[in-house]
C-alpha cells in the first residue's frame, strides 16, 4: 500500500467509492472493505463490464489494510489511497475524491458499515428503473437485527437534544416526538419512501453528476451535520429515495458516546446548520 498521497485515476468507471478513515478500528475497517468486495463481486457477476474503484482517504491513523486492498484488487476493484493531508474532516476528506472522479455512480461510505452482498446490485437496478433518482439511502440495520431510523425530518433543537444526549430512562416521555423526527411512520422493511428530507452520511449512493453539481459536502462542517446539509441541497436538483431492498449494517454510535470533543464538534456543526437552513427550537 502506498502511504504517500496519490491521485485516483481520472477515467470513466461505473462506480467509485470514497472511504474516509480517521483512527478507525482495524478489524471493523477490514470487515467493511471485505463486505464491499463481496458486494462488488455480486455486482460484477450480473454486470461483467462494470468497473469499480475504491479510494481510501487517510485522515490519520490508517490501520494496515494492505491485505484487504490486495484481495479487493483480485476481485477486480481498483484501489488507491490519499494520504498526507492530515485530518481535514469528514466532508472535506470525501471531497478530495469527489472532485477527481468521473464515474456514473459514487458511494460515500463510512468505515463502520457492512454491506449486504446484494446491496450494490439492488441499488443500481433501482437507479436503472428510476432515472429521476439522484441520491439513494439504504435500509440501515443494527447489530441486534433491527432498523436504525437514520432518515430524518427537519430537526428542532429539542429533537437533537433528546436523541443525542437525554438519558435513556427519560426518553420514553418524548417517544412520540422522537418517532416523528426519525420517520418511524414511514421507514420500514418493505416500502420505498420518496423524498425523506434527510438521509444518513454513513451510506449515500449518488449519481456522480448530481454529486458534482452539488460540489460535494460543504467544507465548513468538520464533522456532524454535513450529511444533513448535503441531503437538503440534493432535493433541489434530484429525487432522494429510501430503498429497503438495499441493506447495510451500521456499527456507529452517537456523539454523546464519544466524549466532550465530539460534543463540542456536534454543537459547532449544529450552529452552522441552523444558521444556514433556519432555527427550529421546539
Amino acid at each position: 500500500m502506498n502511504n504517500n498521497r496519490t491521485t485516483p485515476r481520472e477515467h470513466s468507471v461505473s462506480l467509485t467509492v470514497s472511504l474516509v478513515v480517521y483512527r478507525s478500528e482495524s478489524a471493523q475497517l477490514a470487515h467493511t472493505i471485505r463486505s464491499l468486495g463481496a458486494a462488488c463481486q455480486t455486482l460484477r457477476a450480473a454486470r461483467n463490464t462494470l468497473q469499480a474503484e475504491l479510494i481510501v482517504v487517510d485522515n490519520g491513523g490508517l490501520p494496515d489494510i494492505a491485505a484487504e486492498l490486495s484481495a479487493l484488487r483480485l476481485q477486480g476493484v481498483t484501489c488507491s489511497v490519499i494520504s498526507g493531508q492530515g485530518n481535514v474532516g469528514y466532508g472535506v476528506g470525501h471531497n478530495l475524491v469527489i472532485e477527481r472522479v468521473a464515474s456514473t455512480y459514487h458511494l460515500i461510505l463510512n468505515p463502520d458499515i457492512d454491506l449486504d452482498r446484494h446491496a450494490l446490485l439492488n441499488a443500481l437496478e433501482f437507479f436503472d428503473a428510476n432515472p429521476e433518482t439522484g441520491l439513494l439511502a439504504p435500509r440501515i440495520g443494527d447489530e441486534a437485527g433491527g432498523i436504525q431510523y437514520l432518515c430524518r425530518r427537519y430537526p428542532t433543537l429539542l429533537d437533537l437534544f433528546v436523541r443525542g444526549f437525554l438519558p435513556a430512562r427519560l426518553r420514553p416521555f418524548f417517544s412520540d416526538r422522537l418517532a416523528r423526527y426519525e420517520m418511524r411512520d414511514k421507514i420500514n422493511e418493505h416500502d420505498v419512501v420518496w423524498e425523506p428530507p434527510i438521509v444518513s452520511g454513513c451510506f449515500m449512493l449518488f449519481r456522480t453528476a448530481v454529486l458534482k453539481n452539488l460540489r460535494g459536502f460543504d467544507p465548513r462542517y468538520f464533522l456532524y451535520f454535513e450529511d444533513y446539509d448535503l441531503s437538503l441541497r440534493a432535493h433541489e436538483v434530484a429525487k432522494v429515495v429510501y430503498v429497503p431492498a438495499v441493506q447495510v449494517l451500521h456499527h456507529g454510535g452517537g456523539a454523546a458516546l464519544k466524549g466532550s470533543a465530539h460534543i463540542r464538534m456536534f454543537m459547532a456543526s449544529a450552529y452552522k446548520f441552523f444558521n444556514r437552513f433556519g432555527w427550529r427550537w421546539l
